[in-house]
């Protein structure tokens, strides 16, 4: 690939699908937690996740499809990029939403927890390969950010309940 070539797949496909997993990932975590923590049962942080991480995904890729359409800046299909944005968010919202179909809330929270330290260190890696940003410092950014996010529903969740 010539460099023209690289920097249009990164602006079309890379950076659509990296803000919808990073939209994913982060936004559906403290609702996921929080009702863990206030209910007490798995299945509801299930159906909560379920329905974050969808609604997440039609609003993300209906936001990216409709922010521009690809001619002036060159970001390509507005379809081809919605659909890539609404892929990722509802997949980065879906994966730590899964370990709670476990019904054992203990068991299913320690896999979540495994699952979204692995989510932020893939969303590290994709920003470190192809947007070139210091390995280092984008793991920092993304742990951070989807840290106090983390918190923030494990707190809500605990001290509602």
């Amino acid at each position: 690939m010539t460099k023209k070539e690289t920097a249009t797949f990164v602006i079309q496909k890379v950076q659509p699908g990296l803000l919808g997993l990073m939209d994913g990932s982060v936004s559906t975590l403290a609702p996921i937690f929080a009702t863990a923590g206030l209910t007490g049962e798995p299945i509801k942080a299930f159906y909560v996740g379920l329905a974050a991480s969808l609604g997440a995904g039609i609003s993300m890729g209906l936001a990216e499809a409709l922010s521009d359409d690809g001619t002036v800046t060159g970001r390509g299909s507005p379809i081809v990029r919605g659909a890539i944005t609404a892929f990722a968010t509802a997949l980065g919202g879906m994966l730590h939403t899964l370990p709670f179909l476990i019904s054992d809330l203990h068991t299913a929270l320690h896999f979540a927890y495994i699952v979204v330290v692995c989510e932020l260190l893939l969303i590290a890696f994709i920003r470190y390969r192809f947007m070139e940003t210091p390995l280092l410092k984008t793991i920092l950014q993304v742990i951070v950010g989807g840290g106090i996010v983390f918190l923030l529903g494990i707190y809500l969740g605990g001290i509602a309940s």
